[in-house]
């Protein structure tokens, strides 16, 4: 007689704790929750900085009467403040100013900067920390020491007072922090660069402006940033020498004058502030990748 054994089916083996699906569903939750924190914080961020913005917008576009009320938002949208804003006596020559003080500005402390950050930074002679030492002693120096002193030499013997000459002029001759901020940017060129460049038979000066120049844009637009703004918000500077003569204001000192003559017309003030912004704003907007690169690879070396 022949016995027939029958297996009973196995059941599969389980693979890993039985807690894993627990825990996986933990981490995701932990990490959705971290990403959430984090968004939060920078959309709170984000928004304590647009709002200002946005609010003196909406009040730029709003009437007089409503700009004095409680009121966000505009019943309708008077964009014809801006026109107003510019047919004010004197509001465009203040614009002329500003341009021809920050650009020509910008670009005197860009040409006189990048030779003396090039000679601090690869040059090897004698005194090179003693005069590096020097040029950063003068940011110590707070303007207000030297302002009576510089003043009467302008308006003294060079009759320049009234004009804005005074503050354009010594740029050319350098200033301390973008000499010291491009220095910083050209020590990450490796030195190998210009020795091939010198090499193949470049001086100094071609060296400089086929390989230094090129490979440093990024810091050179740094500075001229950090340059250009300076010069469009400087209000103490045009305060001290133009003050007497309203042809050169800039508009950062002729917007206090324009606010004290509409003190009553806020929308008029708030369209006034956002045309005095708005240049600043639009060139970080298109030059930031620069900037950030630039001021990011400083101080690599020391």
């Amino acid at each position: 007689m022949t016995t027939t054994t029958l297996n009973a089916p196995t059941a599969p083996a389980r693979t890993g704790h039985p807690g894993d699906g627990t825990a996986g569903t933990r981490a995701r939750r932990t990490r959705l929750l971290h990403w959430i924190a984090v968004h939060t914080v920078a959309v709170a961020a984000a928004l304590s900085f647009v709002l200002p913005f946005v609010f003196v917008f909406l009040t730029s576009v709003m009437s007089d009467r409503q700009a004095m009320s409680g009121e966000l938002w505009p019943d309708t949208w008077h964009w014809s403040n801006y026109v107003t804003v510019f047919e004010t006596p004197g509001f465009l020559d203040w614009w002329k100013n500003s341009l021809m003080y920050a650009g020509l500005g910008t670009l005197f402390t860009v040409c006189s900067a990048v030779p003396v950050a090039y000679a601090l930074a690869k040059f090897r002679f004698r005194g090179r920390r003693t005069a590096l030492v020097l040029v950063l002693a003068t940011m110590m120096l707070p303007p207000q020491v030297v302002v009576i002193p510089m003043y009467l030499v302008w308006a003294q013997q060079f009759h320049l007072a009234g004009s804005l000459w005074p503050l354009i002029i010594p740029m050319a001759f350098g200033d301390a922090y973008s000499i010291f901020l491009l220095r910083q940017f050209l020590l990450t060129i490796p030195q190998e660069y210009l020795e091939s460049a010198k090499v193949d038979g470049c001086g100094e000066l071609r060296t400089l402006l086929r390989i230094v120049v090129p490979m440093s844009r990024p810091g050179i637009a740094a500075i001229a940033l950090f340059q250009f703004f300076f010069c469009w918000n400087d209000y103490f500077g045009p305060q001290i020498y133009a003050a007497q003569n309203p042809a050169a204001w800039t508009l950062s000192y002729g917007l206090e004058s324009f606010k004290s003559a509409h003190s009553v017309n806020w929308n008029l003030t708030m369209a006034a502030t956002l045309l005095v912004m708005a240049p600043v704003i639009i060139v970080f907007f298109f030059a930031q990748k620069a900037f950030v690169e630039g001021v990011t690879l400083t101080g690599v070396k020391g």
